[in-house]
């Protein structure tokens, strides 16, 4: 077996979209990927993403939200940035890494009652595990 493609997936916040990601293709990508995400701005991780994952079997509890910086002079064989901003923001990685892109909705934008913010997370839960499965089967 080959070894592990190396995967950062960025966000601003690094609080729901990143993390929900990270932790998608952690889980879905199985052995096949090393997985990590951070944000142009990190914030904190939304309790809203613990729970969304939470609903289908994923713990994301132990996550923090980290700084791309912290990632510096790391090679990956891929860059998924998920939010508009991260991808104008996004560092430069050395030409042979992939850059993938996904605009995605900011859950953590949601207003409404907490059932109604969590509707949103649990949506673009929905719709970033859609969008990994099909980038999974083409890797």
């Amino acid at each position: 077996m080959s070894e592990k493609k190396r995967v950062l997936i960025l966000c601003t916040g690094n609080s729901a979209r990143s993390q929900m990601a990270e932790g998608l293709l952690r889980h879905d990508g199985g052995v096949r990927f090393e997985v990590e995400s951070a944000g142009t701005h990190p914030s904190s991780v939304r309790p809203e993403a613990v729970e969304a994952l939470r609903e289908v079997g994923i713990d994301i509890s132990g996550h923090r939200s980290k700084s791309v910086d912290e990632f510096e002079g790391r090679e990956f064989d891929c860059v998924i940035t998920v939010c508009d901003n991260a991808k104008e923001n996004c560092p430069v990685f050395p030409s042979k890494t992939e850059r993938v892109h996904w605009s995605f909705d900011d859950p953590a934008a949601a207003g409404g009652s907490a059932e109604e913010r969590l509707a949103v997370f649990r949506r673009v839960r929905d719709e970033i595990r859609e969008r990994l499965r099909e980038w999974i089967d083409g890797q």
